[in-house]
């Protein structure tokens, strides 16, 4: 494997950090400081964009921040997996950015300053968890993440919000002690934190010190990721504003959750590994029984930021259960599903907020007609929910058809029954919503909305429910997710 020593990797994580302080000091000055954070936007996923042909060759890019002992150091290292995170995250923040503006504009927000100064730190700490080269690096910029992320949950101040900051701070550091004991014991049995593909711990202790180590990580990791039953803290969040709501669900602390699991399962201990181990099966299970209890808390939702956290919950376990399953198949499911999921989720909650600013309304019974009003948010929105139930051209069929192929290849068809399962539960729970919006009649507490909202949140809206149909019908469109995902899946040994 070529190696290339660059900078560009930590530039990537720079650039919002200035960014930050750039907005801090514009404070006064509204116009600027969104300016700011648009060109950081732009500029940080021109950047990671740029390594890509590289990494698509082969190469990987490195950059020591700081070599603290043998074997320990604080590294970005930008492999195929680390470049594809980086793209989903840097790609949406753009689409975030430019909502932002419209949604805290529209409904008038105070302490917007602070605000896009977390924001801009809550991206950069994602870029650094997309490229760290190891685990101590991965949970340096993982916890930060957190504590970036700690304003934003709490962001209204009133005592439901502050209620949801304390829950949301007690689940992830409580998470964070059982990671960080991971990390050193890991260091302990093989004196080495960087990741490999295909994994480094095979031999370096018992089968039974391994499986508990494992069980540590998916626990620590899977917090963030919202496992059933540690997943109470992001339903609750969800009464941050609603570009918060599109950050945590589509781009960065539950993605970042997931991201961190799989780099455990593959490149900490590796298929071969997982399944000697013989954990394979306890961790598909597992996430299976979130897969279907978490659709069917959200039908009972009303709410309708709940709702899609509920089916956030539901679809991050998909993720896993393909690494769980160790086929080839499975495993690119589940990475293409990664990138998928965010287009379709961040598009139904930007619609959700749209619908908050233009009517005030957060219930689903409150929404009959709305589509009437507001054609274009509320078919974007069909489009969102048409690929969370995976049906043709919306991108998430194609990730859920690669989950069906390794299952047979698994030869286990009961996750074949899981998935479509939850497909029937995720029409069950999105149809009627669009089925409301567009042929039932308003009633008294109807939408209040003359015409959809202003192009600021409008063209996120579109231009991401348009690249969930662009993916699902030419899944390499504009920045390669296909080919970079096959690239990952080549890299891993140990099938």
């Amino acid at each position: 494997m070529d190696i290339l020593n660059s900078f560009r990797p930590m530039l990537a994580v720079l650039v919002s950090l200035v960014a930050a302080a750039l907005i801090l000091i514009s404070g006064r000055r509204p116009n600027l400081r969104e300016a700011w954070t648009l060109l950081a936007a732009g500029a940080k996923f021109l950047i990671v964009l740029s390594m890509a042909p590289s990494i698509l060759k082969g190469q990987v890019m490195e950059y020591t921040l700081l070599a603290l002992t043998p074997g320990i150091s604080l590294q970005l290292r930008v492999d195929a997996f680390g470049l594809y995170f980086g793209l989903l995250a840097s790609g949406l923040w753009i689409a975030t950015s430019f909502y932002s503006i419209g949604y805290m504009r529209g409904l008038k927000e105070h302490a917007q300053t602070r605000y896009y100064f977390c924001f801009a730190v809550a991206i950069s700490s994602t870029i650094g968890v997309a490229f760290a080269g190891n685990l101590l690096t991965l949970f340096l910029f993982y916890e930060i993440l957190t504590v970036s992320t700690y304003p934003l949950v709490a962001h209204k101040e009133t005592p439901e919000a502050l209620a949801a900051g304390r829950k949301y701070l007690v689940y992830l550091l409580t998470s964070a002690v059982v990671v960080l004991f991971s990390i050193v014991y890991t260091y302990q049995l093989a004196g080495s934190l960087d990741f490999v593909g295909g994994g480094f711990l095979k031999g370096k202790g018992s089968l039974e010190t391994l499986r508990i180590l494992f069980i540590f990580f998916i626990l620590g990791f899977g917090t963030k990721a919202a496992f059933m039953p540690i997943h109470e803290w992001l339903p609750s969040a969800m009464i941050a504003p609603t570009p918060v709501s599109a950050l945590l669900h589509a781009v960065a602390v539950v993605k970042a959750g997931v991201f961190s699991c799989l780099r455990v399962i593959e490149y900490v201990f590796g298929p071969s590994l997982l399944s000697e181990l013989d954990l394979w099966w306890v961790l598909a299970y597992f996430v299976s029984f979130t897969i279907i209890g978490a659709s069917l808390l959200a039908l009972a939702q009303d709410n309708l930021k709940r709702r899609l956290a509920f089916s956030t919950i539901s679809q991050l376990s998909y993720i896993i259960l393909g690494a769980a399953l160790v086929t080839p198949a499975a495993l690119l499911g589940s990475i293409l599903h990664m990138a998928f999921h965010g287009f379709m989720k961040i598009t139904l909650f930007f619609c959700a907020g749209a619908i908050l600013v233009q009517t005030g309304k957060e219930k689903i019974s409150e929404m009959n007609g709305i589509g009437r009003r507001m054609p274009w948010t509320m078919g974007a929105f069909a489009v969102g929910a048409i690929g969370m139930a995976g049906i043709p051209p919306v991108c998430g069929y194609l990730s859920k058809w690669y989950l069906c192929l390794g299952s047979l290849d698994a030869k286990e068809m009961i996750f074949i029954l899981i998935l479509l399962t939850s497909s029937l539960l995720n029409v069950a729970y999105f149809f009627p919503i669009v089925y409301s919006a567009f042929f039932k009649k308003e009633g008294e507490a109807g939408p209040a909305a003359r015409a959809d909202a202003s192009w600021w949140m409008l063209a996120p809206i579109l231009v991401c429910a348009l690249m969930s149909i662009i993916l699902g019908l030419h899944p390499d469109a504009f920045v390669r997710f296909h080919q970079i995902a096959l690239a990952v899946v080549a890299n891993i040994k140990g099938f």
